[in-house]
């Protein structure tokens, strides 16, 4: 009897801990917790990756060897389509033609007044480029070696800074502008920015700057950043009583709605004065 007590005692007081502490203050530490949570889980396999690269694990290096090798052979072969690859790895999907469509979409959401939603891109983008040069520059890892080479670039190979990126850029684009496309058609952008961010991949493996590992690595730390700053602004979005949305929605859906996406709303939450007293 006396240990049920005791049990029993102890779990009032944590009911009455959670009760007390389950304002917007408890609200915040809970999407805290979970924010970092999903960060740390997205960017697990690009640790992954970091791990097997600084290894040298054999699997890998024969993946990254045979492949260089297959598509070297392919390019010596077929300058036309180095031409052309050259082409769309240097113009169209170069990491200052990316940050340029980034920077001009920041712009017009200024001239939108939305004002989170442009710091959010802005923010992505730059903190995109700022960590894959650290990594590159800590994990310095040479780029490959290959015989009449037919392209060359400058610096570390991991992460691949073109495959991250466009990663980072087509996933901004994509968020923004999704709500402005009617529904019907928005599997056209998703196709658009797949193409671009798996094309930008192949040809950095084609024109034998990058191996495989490079590319994926751009991929998945591209993906990471994307997700820590989606996640905060979530977490914005939830702190001003708006709805959470799906990927499928892009970030802010009022974007296409109203002249003033960030236009506060009417609190929830707020109790309604007493009853006989003034409002």
């Amino acid at each position: 009897m006396a240990q049920r007590t005791t049990r029993t005692r102890r779990l009032d007081t944590v009911r009455a801990l959670i009760s007390r502490h389950s304002g917007p203050d408890a609200a915040f530490g809970r999407r805290l917790v979970l924010t970092v949570t999903a960060t740390a889980a997205v960017a697990v396999p690009f640790a992954l990756a970091l791990v097997l690269v600084e290894s040298q694990w054999a699997p890998l290096h024969r993946l990254d060897r045979t492949t260089a090798e297959r598509l070297h052979r392919t390019a010596l072969e077929h300058p036309a389509w180095v031409r052309f690859l050259d082409f769309l790895t240097g113009v169209v999907w170069d990491p200052v033609t990316m940050r340029l469509l980034v920077a001009a979409l920041v712009v017009w959401l200024l001239t939108r007044r939305a004002w989170r939603l442009a710091a959010w891109a802005g923010v992505t983008a730059t903190s995109g480029a700022l960590i894959g040069v650290l990594v590159k520059n800590a994990v310095e890892r040479a780029r490959p070696h290959l015989p009449e080479p037919v392209a060359h670039a400058p610096g570390f190979s991991f992460p691949s800074g073109h495959a991250m990126t466009a990663t980072t850029s087509c996933a901004v684009l994509l968020l923004v502008l999704l709500p402005l496309v009617p529904r019907a058609w928005r599997p056209v952008p998703w196709a658009l920015a797949v193409t671009a961010v798996l094309g930008v991949g192949y040809t950095r493996v084609a024109l034998g700057v990058h191996w495989v590992s490079d590319v994926v690595g751009g991929w998945l730390l591209g993906i990471a950043v994307v997700t820590a700053t989606t996640l905060v602004f979530e977490a914005w979005r939830a702190d001003t009583g708006r709805r959470r949305t799906a990927v499928g929605e892009g970030l802010e859906p009022e974007l296409s709605s109203t002249d003033d996406p960030e236009a506060s709303l009417t609190p929830t939450s707020h109790p309604a004065p007493p009853a006989g007293r003034p409002s």
